[in-house]
């Protein structure tokens, strides 16, 4: 339950919604977030859950990862597909695995079952103060033999073929892309592409989105033309 002595976190009220199949988990988690004055929704199980994502989209997801029905990770790659709302996954595993499949499909971070519900609500405030600080911004369309890079439809093409990029892959590609040469550590891609720091978020994720990015506009991943490594410093884009 959660501690009435607690003094709550004062920041602007957003939609948080909560999925977890332990009814004890998910009512002191949707405690501690509506005691920071979020409004909060919650499911059970998977189904219910692409029913609330669908009917009104929340500011924030709390997933769990095992959920009865559609599991947690088809529910992040569904989200991915056509959102770049925040997600924190909830695991009760700690494998590498686990957090990797996450971080891949696009998690923005992760905590491992038991956790501290105090730092679970820091964790979504976190969040929630990086995202509400973005400003769009629409410089012009980027051109590079043959990559095509508009940030306002933001949309990809490789040779006239459009290039199949999640949100947050297409916010990397833009970024390393409109500093050309520039080396970027995975600390600073954390702060400038997620507003985030790797106190808070698995530099990983970095690694992650920057492979599959290759995968997709490079011809040879394992030797990539646009995106490349500066050992023991970060990522550049090669124009």
């Amino acid at each position: 339950m959660v501690n009435p002595d607690e003094q709550p976190v004062h920041m602007a009220a957003a939609k948080v919604l909560v999925v977890d199949d332990e009814p004890t988990v998910r009512e002191v988690v949707v405690g501690y977030l509506r005691r920071d004055g979020h409004e909060v929704a919650e499911a059970g199980d998977g189904n219910a859950a692409l029913e609330l994502l669908d009917a009104e989209p929340p500011d924030l997801v709390v997933l769990d990862m095992m959920l009865p029905g559609v599991n947690g990770l088809d529910i992040l790659r569904r989200v991915r597909a056509t959102s770049d709302i925040p997600v924190i996954m909830l695991t009760a595993r700690a494998e590498e695995s686990d957090r990797v499949a996450g971080l891949e499909l696009g998690a923005d971070d992760y905590v491992v079952k038991p956790f501290s519900p105090r730092e679970l609500a820091a964790r979504v405030n976190g969040v929630l103060r990086r995202t509400a600080v973005r400003e769009p911004s629409t410089p012009q369309s980027l051109e590079f033999d043959g990559l095509h890079i508009d940030p306002l439809s933001r949309e990809v093409k490789l040779n006239d073929d459009i290039v199949d990029l999640t949100p947050k892959e297409f916010d990397v590609l833009a970024f390393l892309a409109a500093s050309p040469r520039q080396v970027f550590s995975r600390a600073q891609l954390l702060e400038q592409v997620w507003q985030s720091s790797p106190d808070w978020q698995d530099p990983a994720t970095v690694t992650v989105h920057v492979r599959r990015i290759r995968n997709k506009i490079e011809v040879d991943p394992e030797s990539p033309r646009w995106i490349t490594t500066v050992w023991g410093v970060g990522y550049r884009f090669e124009p």
